[in-house]
């Protein structure tokens, strides 16, 4: 990630340390291969090695039921929390055409929440400005579909270490940090939302693997679509516009999952990403340059094919190690590089037209001008590119060509077979809440959403219930923190358990 917080003296230096300069432009016959034919990437993933791997796409990542389960409709005046609760699982709750306004919470199984929608009306979650989350899942094979969120201050849907999750067809309009957030999750959906107004990233998958992401609509927030310490990732057949970002792949350091890798960016239309950066200040988004169509930062195996980048002020696809980026703490436990990049056809035009001087410094390097559409700084190993000869670029001149020019032997990374309800053993309860919902915000050295763990532990180290009980109701200490929201929808216990993991957690 380039930003103007990095001086660019040392951009400069690092470029020549990086080995990216080449002495000038050279008289080379450029390589011009044949993208819509020829060899198909099989990417890092081992299908043959894991038994549950996809043997062809899924339309859906929660398994068929043999049995209907109950219906339970609710009607406007009525409420959401009040079906789930009567709810068992395999049950369906239908939501009538109204306005709602409440937290829904989803700790059971095999629950599907169907907006109804009738005459163009559609059941609308309303947070008022006051309510944190609309809806927050923990349970297994949860299905939400069809209704519209808005003026919530923290997420519109959000997962919590549940598996097979699919989030489909809704409307989300400010709702604070994240629209639709699954987090420690597995073998998931996100398909045919229209996102806007979002201060973190529209859809942010975290610490998650086997995940499809596609046809969505996301605009005017700071991250389109972010793909977060994840692996077995598509992202596809989305429009993204009017962001800071576009579509990101990265590591961010201090996290307990520590990669990202088997990312495929394809078939998305990424355009105008020049929208102001209004992330927290300090916060790992907060320091993504407006005018980025791409950000790749220390992924692995990430594949960017057959994507529309236009008008990304900045650049159309940028690529950074951790030690180049702003805001990033350095985690000896992460590999600060992305490696294996892999840049295949993609159709760029009117990139970096109003680029950084960073990006400008990092040009000369290489005794280039122009606009770039793609812009490298920093280390990346085993990385390669086809047909480089389209764009303006800049830090791939040592990128070897791509020995395969499609993914089209992969339709999608999600299981053939739904992943077995998660078990939590009382013993690993603090843990797994850790994980699935304090890590969303709080990584363990630096700043992500919240302060980092460190500084909590010197706040309460010899108080675990003092932590327990500002969980359930915080107050705002830090004016350069947002106030942390209310986690009251866990138990006392549940509560106090991840409060004593915190507190001793060492990296």
């Amino acid at each position: 990630m380039v930003s103007k917080k990095i001086v660019g003296t040392v951009l400069v230096a690092g470029a020549f340390a990086a080995g990216v300069y080449y002495g000038g432009s050279q008289n080379v016959t450029p390589v011009i291969t044949n993208s819509s034919a020829g060899a198909s990437y099989g990417g890092g993933y081992d299908k043959s090695a894991d038994k549950d791997a996809q043997k062809g796409a899924k339309k859906s990542a929660v398994k068929q039921r043999t049995e209907v389960g109950q219906t339970h409709v609710v009607n406007d005046g009525e409420t959401i929390m009040a079906a789930v609760q009567a709810a068992k699982p395999g049950d369906t709750i239908q939501v009538m055409p109204g306005t709602y306004h409440e937290t829904v919470y989803v700790d059971k199984d095999d629950i599907r929440i169907i907006g109804v929608i009738k005459e163009g009306k559609r059941a609308t979650l309303d947070g008022k400005g006051v309510l944190n989350d609309a809806f927050l899942y923990s349970g297994n094979n949860f299905v939400i579909e069809n209704f519209i969120i808005t003026k919530y201050k923290g997420n519109g849907v959000m997962g919590q270490a549940g598996n097979n999750f699919e989030i489909r067809n809704n409307i989300i309009v400010d709702t604070g940090v994240y629209g639709i957030f699954p987090q420690l999750g597995k073998n998931g959906i996100v398909e045919y939302n229209v996102i806007s107004g979002i201060e973190d990233a529209a859809i942010y998958v975290g610490m998650s693997d086997n995940i499809h992401v596609a046809y969505n609509d996301v605009f005017a927030n700071v991250a389109g679509i972010e793909i977060e310490n994840s692996r077995h990732a598509i992202v596809e057949n989305n429009n993204v516009y009017n962001n800071t970002g576009g579509i990101l792949a990265f590591i961010t350091p201090g996290l307990p999952i520590k990669t990202t890798y088997d990312v495929i960016i394809r078939n998305n239309f990424i355009y105008n990403n020049n929208h102001k950066n209004f992330g927290a200040p300090g916060s790992t988004v907060g320091g993504i340059p407006a005018g980025t169509g791409i950000l790749i930062m220390a992924a692995d195996d990430v594949v960017v094919e057959d994507n529309i980048i236009t008008g990304n002020k900045t650049a159309g696809i940028l690529i950074t190690d951790h030690h180049n980026a702003p805001n990033v703490t350095i985690d000896p436990e992460s590999d600060p590089n992305p490696d294996g990049v892999k840049i295949l056809n993609n159709l760029m035009h009117n990139n970096g037209y109003d680029t950084i001087d960073e990006v400008k410094a990092l040009m000369l390097t290489e005794f280039k001008q122009g606009e770039p559409d793609i812009v490298r700084v920093g280390t990346s190993n085993d990385s390669c590119i086809i047909n480089r000869h389209r764009y303006v670029s800049v830090g791939v001149n040592s990128w070897k060509e791509c020995e395969f020019t499609n993914t089209h032997s992969i339709d999608t990374y999600l299981l053939d077979e739904p992943v077995p309800p998660r078990v939590i053993d009382p013993s690993e309860r603090g843990k797994v809440v850790y994980n699935g919902v304090c890590a969303g915000c709080h990584t363990y050295t630096g700043r992500m959403i919240g302060p980092p763990v460190q500084i909590i532990q010197a706040l309460y180290m010899d108080n675990p219930q003092g932590l327990a009980d500002f969980i359930a109701k915080p107050t705002k200490k830090r004016e350069d923190y947002p106030e942390m929201p209310p986690q009251n929808y866990l138990d006392e216990e549940t509560r106090l358990a991840v409060a004593k993991y915190m507190l001793a957690q060492k990296k």
